[in-house]
């Protein structure tokens, strides 16, 4: 069995005086606690990292069709997104390594300043390929920021407050969805998309500033630097960028073929990471019956659940149900507005309760889906009698996962054993990230396959979306039973070693 981790940072900085976390009552564990003093400031710190790596992914999407009306390069479209995940998902695997070399501040500080380069080299570039490049530089510090974020609650919060820190910083992705669309149109709107990029440079070089105030230099505890394991990082940014050039395609044998590689290449990986000792994830991450592995089947089973539904509910709400494109996105945006509640709401929760919001994640976004398999397929006029009953399903879904959430990324660091924890923290993201990769590609052969450009119109669009939140739907029926494992295993760990 795992060893249950012990926080390194047993004590928790408050400014000039330190207290032991042991002699911190309840009520010190409580929002309040988490958003006020020098906590509130590195809860903004935090936070903020991943608003400003979530923001940028929202922005970009909206201004590049004004992009590649400006300086062209409309055969590489979707290559901005596939460098920019792969890219991410490098950067969140390197990041412990990043957090051991240079310690909690030098590594905030460093991410902030890659991502910024990246943005300015998006910002001035005269040409597709060179957008690229600034795109991929900024995925690798945006992945830096997203998961030395999650890996910075471990180090600079007490255990009581994690749970919160945890839904703080997931919940910040809702807060992006509102945010992305609107600045990245506004500056489409203007004609000067250029500028979307530029305002996010001083917002980065804000949090490196933050970061070196608020941030402690070094981990309270000494953390052996391990070598890079690189077959595996090969592998698993090989196996993203196959499915997602897969996923472009609207040939079926081409997604099949792209699937089948990227199997593969995933089949590599596990064997590849069981025999080295130079790790990309925990011990017992591929295996279903530890308590990792059931952890990351969960996260990555709703992961791809509410993938689905961010890529094509906008296209649905638009085609099936006369929306306005702004009015779709805001529409699609009601999931990650629910993510975001149910992360804020369960994140006091206790014993039976955190087990009662594992739970409800699978079970909400398989009534979530089921109810857009049956709703979204029938065309309507847009009035709100029709949009209503999808508007309940959208909240559900992210509700659903935002109920769940902080509680499984707790006990991933919960779990892990001992040395472990920087990788366990690392992994969050890398997981999520490839993840959302697969159900992006999954997402595009299923509705392609579907019907959705042939025969299209109107008829391919309904059948594409009855039958893509239909199959979607048993992600989240397979992730109610890998949750109930989740349960099950915390249970009797806490039986054996009660």
């Amino acid at each position: 069995m795992h060893k249950r981790h012990v926080p390194s940072d047993h004590y928790l900085k408050s400014g000039p005086e330190t207290v032991a976390s042991a002699d911190i009552p309840p009520s010190k564990t409580g929002w309040a606690a988490l958003l006020s003093g020098w906590n509130g400031v590195r809860s903004l710190a935090l936070a903020g990292g991943v608003v400003l790596h979530a923001i940028n992914v929202y922005i970009a999407t909206t201004i590049l069709p004004s992009v590649v009306r400006d300086i062209g390069g409309i055969d590489f479209y979707a290559w901005n997104t596939t460098l920019f995940v792969t890219a991410s998902i490098l950067g969140s695997a390197l990041s412990a390594r990043l957090l051991t070399s240079a310690g909690p501040r030098g590594a905030y500080i460093i991410a902030s300043l890659v991502f910024a380069i990246g943005t300015f080299i998006c910002a001035f570039a005269p040409s597709m390929p060179v957008m690229l490049a600034g795109r991929i530089i900024q995925g690798l510090g945006g992945g830096f920021l997203f998961a030395l974020s999650y890996a910075m609650i471990r180090l600079v919060f007490i255990e009581p407050l994690w749970p919160r820190a945890m839904a703080l910083v997931s919940g910040m992705w809702g807060v992006a969805t509102l945010i992305g669309p609107a600045v990245g149109g506004i500056f489409a709107e203007l004609g000067v998309w250029r500028a979307a990029f530029w305002s996010l440079i001083p917002v980065a070089l804000l949090f490196a500033l933050l970061a070196v105030a608020v941030l402690p230099k070094r981990s309270a505890g000494k953390t052996e630097r391990s070598p890079l394991p690189l077959v595996q990082l090969a592998l698993v940014t090989s196996a993203v960028l196959v499915v997602s050039a897969a996923s472009v395609s609207s040939t079926l044998s081409w997604n099949i073929g792209g699937l089948g590689v990227a199997a593969v290449l995933t089949a590599l990986l596990i064997v590849t990471e069981s025999r080295s000792s130079r790790r990309l994830l925990p011990e017992g991450a591929f295996r279903i019956t530890t308590a990792l592995g059931a952890l990351y089947a969960t996260m990555s089973l709703l992961a791809i659940t509410v993938t689905s539904g961010e890529i094509f509910v906008p296209l649905f709400l638009q085609v099936l149900h006369h929306q306005s494109p702004l009015a779709a996105g805001y529409l699609a945006a009601l999931m990650a507005a629910g993510w975001t509640s149910g992360s804020i709401a369960s994140a006091g929760a206790s014993g039976k309760n955190i087990r009662r919001a594992i739970l409800a994640g699978p079970v909400l976004g398989v009534g979530g889906m089921v109810a857009l398999a049956v709703l979204m397929r029938s065309e309507s006029d847009g009035g709100w009698l029709a949009i209503t009953p999808i508007c309940v399903a959208l909240v559900a879904i992210g509700l659903g996962v935002g109920l769940a959430w902080p509680h499984l990324l707790t006990r991933v660091f919960q779990v892990a054993s001992v040395g472990e924890q920087g990788l366990a923290a690392a992994s969050i993201t890398t997981v999520q990230l490839f993840a959302t990769a697969l159900g992006a590609a999954l997402a595009g052969m299923v509705a392609n396959v579907a019907g959705l450009t042939h025969p299209g119109g109107i008829t391919g669009m309904a059948n594409a979306a009855g039958w893509l939140f239909g199959v979607f739907a048993l992600a989240s029926f397979l992730g109610f039973f890998t949750a109930l494992r989740v349960v099950r295993l915390h249970s009797k760990a806490r039986r054996f070693s009660g």
